[in-house]
């Protein structure tokens, strides 16, 4: 048997519960609109991180890049392995110059050379 606190306790769990599915269901809602407009070209990756829109601050940088067209897990491990950044790191957490590094050898520019031989992209991450 309960008594009065513990039940007047438990009430206000209900409504926060379903608060945090709708806002779940928020983002996630807007996450795939995001995916499915780089995806189609709508928008550029490069773009996306610089601005690091809301429904972009929780999300994974590989989960970013891989929304691409012909960007696979391969592709994308390959590309931040040449940068000193987890495929796991937050949108939201990278810092402005990182985004700036990142954005900048995802532009349009550098796709077609070689990361590798651009070796200053990936020094700015590393000096101070």
């Amino acid at each position: 048997m309960m008594n009065a606190t513990a039940i007047a306790t438990m009430a206000p769990a209900g409504p926060q519960y379903m608060r945090a599915l709708e806002r779940a269901n928020q983002v996630r809602l807007a996450r795939a609109e995001l995916k499915r407009r780089v995806a189609m070209g709508v928008l550029d990756v490069g773009e996306v991180i610089l601005e690091c829109p809301w429904e972009a601050e929780s999300m994974a940088v590989a989960d970013l890049l891989m929304s691409q067209r012909r960007w696979g897990q391969t592709r994308c491990r390959k590309f931040l392995s040449q940068i000193p950044m987890s495929e796991k790191k937050t949108i939201g957490s990278m810092t402005e110059r990182q985004r700036r590094t990142l954005a900048m050898m995802l532009n349009s520019s550098y796709r077609g050379r070689p990361w590798g031989t651009t070796p200053w992209v990936t020094d700015s991450l590393t000096t101070a």
